[in-house]
């Protein structure tokens, strides 16, 4: 009998000893604050806006070095392509003088 109570009082000693698993400190990411979400959520625009403007400038510097090693022909011709490919994307006609003091005779073997 005084064994019995012995081992009770042991074990009901050893269960307000130790703590309880729900009195354990989580183990999973902590909560964060507002301010602190506001902190990374700033530092996260920033490097994405820095990371983009540094993608802008390396692709600016390829054309910039493309449109270098061209010729002046090929950069003018280049030049008028673009102009040409803007109107037709945007659905507009030459300007209008153009238009009719055009060379009748290319336009004439265009057409054939």
């Amino acid at each position: 009998m005084f064994l019995k109570q012995i081992t009770v009082f042991c074990f009901a000693l050893g269960i307000f000893v130790f703590p309880a698993y729900s009195q354990q400190p989580k183990t999973g990411p902590k909560e964060k604050t507002f301010k602190q979400e506001l902190k990374t959520n700033k530092q996260l625009r920033k490097e994405a806006r820095a990371k983009r403007k540094l993608e802008r400038a390396e692709r600016k510097a390829i054309k910039k070095h493309h449109k270098r090693i061209q010729t002046k022909v090929v950069r003018n011709r280049m030049k008028s392509s673009k102009k040409q490919s803007k109107r037709y994307n945007t659905n507009k006609k030459e300007f209008f003088l153009t238009r009719w003091y055009k060379n009748k005779v290319n336009q004439r073997k265009k057409m054939r």
